[in-house]
């Protein structure tokens, strides 16, 4: 797995989001993901919409992802 395939897949299912992804080891990554879908959504709502994504990558070929999940407004 690299971080190219999972921004790809969050673009995919979140469409218009703005997505940053890092992981130089191929299990563990970092994202940013800034979407107007979040407006209003607590955080583990906002998690759960990105690995919604991911499906059953997630705790398989990617071990860990790290999310910080922001409105545009947020973000700034």
């Amino acid at each position: 797995m690299d971080a190219q395939t999972i921004r790809q897949l969050i673009e995919q299912g979140l469409p218009g989001a703005r997505v940053e992804v890092q992981g130089e080891d191929g299990v563990h990554f970092e994202a940013l993901v800034v979407s107007d879908a979040f407006a209003g959504r607590l955080p583990l709502a906002r998690h759960r919409m990105v690995y919604a994504t991911l499906g059953e990558l997630m705790g398989g070929e990617i071990h860990a992802l790290a999310l910080r999940t922001l409105t545009p407004e947020e973000q700034g």
